[in-house]
């Protein structure tokens, strides 16, 4: 936002920073929120301290220790953008992503040579895993967490010496003993289970492959009591919905046989393959720039199996049937996408490929939150740090939607 745009809207930022920082024991503290909040606001190449200050005309050393080293937690703020965020944006989904950090050094927080889908390939930076509300005009982050490698976690070292090295590590940067390694789709399903204890629940968890292809992750969406579509891997093995696991007559010797599928499951391009592309139909999803985005589309029920079902078996032996979605353009020889889906069996597949096809809306405000807030310009090496940051980056993300969907403000484009 330009500086005449910040001035304009700067009556709305306060009532809105009023109600965020709230939580904050003092007001000096809600004060920083909301100069900070306006410094990732204005127009800038870098969103970092210095350049920040500069531009507010304030003392940088009192932002930085704001987010560094005060004494502020971010959960409560968290809760409060959260369900502000729902309540303004009415979400159709929400959104389980990451995203990475680059970072020259060593000594940030998680910070290690891991791949990052912001890169495109192995890099020096930390991961950072969210859900975020969407619809197809609007998303917000709900949640954070911050990825641990193995090597941020000495609980995790093969020997004392490293378990030490790591440990001086962590403490430098004030890592809590409570954060572990824990895998991606992990930390979500912790950030899903916090959600519910604020009283929010998605209406859809949707998902990339990097979390879909784990049955774990799947599987504990339904147990929360929620549903999911899911990007998945052609070579994830299901049966036929119409499969039906059989019981071997009882020998009378040891232990009674339980219900098993006696056939062998098929990958999910096999199931695609053997439908055949006659099978698809053509749908759009939404309006695109270029005018309307439509491809063709399988639908399928199928029986997800992987290595060990036997947590999902229902008492007859049988697993849960899912929808497998598959897109298939009439020019390639084979479909080019998987999801699976354990929504109702009445749900429209135009409604699967939308809800799909939704996490587009992540993409494109990642670069927003990145490339016009700071989401990635935070230079401190503190975990309370960065989960400062990029609460506040969500707040700033949360007013520019609140002006762009209300009509009392002109909101920036």
């Amino acid at each position: 936002m330009t500086p005449e745009e910040l001035a304009a809207a700067r009556e709305r930022l306060e009532e809105f920073a009023a109600e965020m920082f709230a939580p904050l024991s003092r007001s000096d503290q809600r004060l920083k929120g909301q100069t900070y909040v306006r410094g990732l606001l204005l127009d800038g190449r870098r969103k970092s301290m210095q350049p920040m200050a500069e531009r507010l005309g304030v003392d940088q050393q009192g932002l930085q220790q704001f987010v560094s080293s005060s004494t502020w937690a971010v959960e409560p703020v968290r809760e409060r953008l959260a369900r502000r965020t729902v309540a303004v944006i009415a979400p159709d989904a929400w959104v389980v992503d990451d995203t990475g950090f680059p970072k020259d050094g060593v000594a940030s927080p998680g910070v290690a040579r891991q791949y990052s889908g912001t890169l495109g390939k192995v890099g020096n930076c930390q991961i950072g895993v969210s859900i975020c509300a969407v619809t197809d005009v609007a998303s917000c982050p709900l949640n954070w967490r911050l990825f641990l490698p193995e090597g941020w976690d000495d609980d995790c070292a093969a020997t004392p010496e490293a378990a030490a090295a790591i440990a001086a590590r962590r403490a430098r940067a004030g890592i809590p003993a409570t954060a572990r390694h824990h895998p991606k789709w992990r930390l979500a399903l912790e950030m899903l289970d916090e959600l519910a204890g604020w009283g929010l629940g998605p209406p859809v968890v949707v998902a990339d492959a990097g979390y879909g292809n784990n049955a774990d992750f799947r599987a504990g969406i339904p147990a929360r009591g929620a549903h999911y579509v899911v990007a998945v891997d052609g070579d994830l093995t299901a049966h036929a919905a119409g499969a039906v696991p059989a019981l071997r007559p009882y020998s009378g010797r040891g232990r009674r046989p339980r219900p098993r599928y006696r056939t062998r499951p098929l990958g999910l391009r096999e199931h695609a393959l053997a439908a055949g592309g006659h099978a698809t139909v053509q749908l759009t999803w939404r309006e695109g720039s270029r005018g309307p985005m439509t491809s063709h589309f399988l639908a399928l029920r199928v029986r997800p199996a992987g290595r060990n079902p036997t947590a999902r078996l229902a008492a007859d032996g049988s697993l849960p049937a899912v929808w497998l979605l598959a897109e298939w353009p009439p020019a390639e020889p084979e479909p080019t996408d998987y999801w699976l889906s354990d929504l109702p069996e009445d749900t429209p597949p135009a409604e699967l490929v939308r809800l799909a096809k939704i996490r587009w809306r992540i993409e494109h405000d990642y670069r927003e939150l990145k490339t016009g807030l700071g989401l990635d310009h935070f230079e401190g090496r503190t975990w309370s740090g960065w989960h400062r940051h990029v609460t506040l980056v969500t707040a700033a993300q949360l007013f520019i939607t609140l002006l762009r969907t209300s009509p009392k403000a002109a909101a920036p484009a």
